[in-house]
């Protein structure tokens, strides 16, 4: 008896048939709803899947092994289980803070299926392991409202953090996010650390940062930019951490010139795509 297949993580695609396929990755927190503001103009260029974090949007908990031990290379293995079954052999991706990790750590350790990368407010590890355990242990303990005012801060700056595009991701942090879901995601952020791999990463990588970023401050940037040899650093001004939400524009127009060349030489998508 052939075994039911596992959980996919809940996506959409948007864009033509035969474009260039680009994956888009959600921010801890948020879902796939994150990347609204670029992804009219994405897709008219490119067939764009946006996909759900567990316990995030429409991704249920079930597709983790064991809640409790979740790690980023998982969540990496959920993206590429998502890319063979949409046939898709080899890919653009871009992702926002645990979005971009997911996509870094594809880009270190499966070079072949990423041909362009962008990391949005990442970083190649995501401070002290034990704030991340004590804030999943909150969020388990008291519910994802434990945390939401203060993600406010960290994700906008203050002459921001009212605005109703602020305000409706925080309100829906605290609504719409599964505590397990989130606590798992900060497991899988406490034991990440791709540092010493950054130097494997041979695809054409871009790296965008807020200036007022608290939780991926330009640093962290810095130092991805520095360990990939030949990526690109783009530095916004009045941005904290969802710089693609604070500065829509400024992100789009940093993305799309990362991306033009794959525009102009379209990837071909294939069947069984390997590993």
């Amino acid at each position: 008896m052939t075994p039911p297949a596992a959980p996919a993580p809940h996506h959409t695609v948007n864009g033509p048939l035969g474009a260039p396929p680009l994956v888009l990755g959600p921010s801890l927190g948020t879902a796939l709803s994150l990347w609204d503001p670029q992804l009219p103009y994405l897709a008219h260029r490119f067939r764009v899947v946006r996909w759900d974090l567990p316990g995030h949007g429409g991704t249920p908990l079930d597709v983790l092994a064991a809640p409790g031990t979740t790690t980023v290379p998982e969540l990496a293995g959920l993206v590429l289980d998502l890319a063979d079954a949409l046939g898709l052999d080899r890919f653009a991706y871009a992702g926002a803070s645990l979005g971009g990790a997911v996509g870094a750590w594809l880009a270190a350790h499966h070079p072949y299926r990423i041909a362009s990368l962008a990391l949005v407010c990442s970083s190649a590890r995501f401070g002290e392991p034990a704030g991340w355990r004590d804030r999943a242990a909150q969020v388990r303990a008291e519910g994802t409202g434990a945390v939401a005012d203060a993600a406010a801060g960290r994700w906008f700056t203050p002459a921001f953090a009212a605005a109703p595009t602020a305000t409706a991701l925080v309100e829906a942090l605290r609504r719409d996010v599964a505590p397990d879901g989130y606590a798992a995601c900060c497991d899988a952020l406490a034991a990440f650390d791709l540092r010493s791999a950054l130097p494997r990463i041979t695809a054409p990588t871009l790296v965008v940062a807020g200036r007022a970023d608290p939780a991926t401050p330009p640093a962290h940037a810095r130092e991805l930019t520095d360990g990939i040899r030949g990526a690109s650093l783009v530095e916004l001004s009045g941005a904290a951490h969802l710089a693609g939400v604070e500065r829509p524009a400024e992100v789009l127009a940093a993305l799309l010139a990362h991306l033009a060349p794959l525009h102009l030489a379209p990837l071909h998508t294939a069947p069984g795509a390997a590993r």
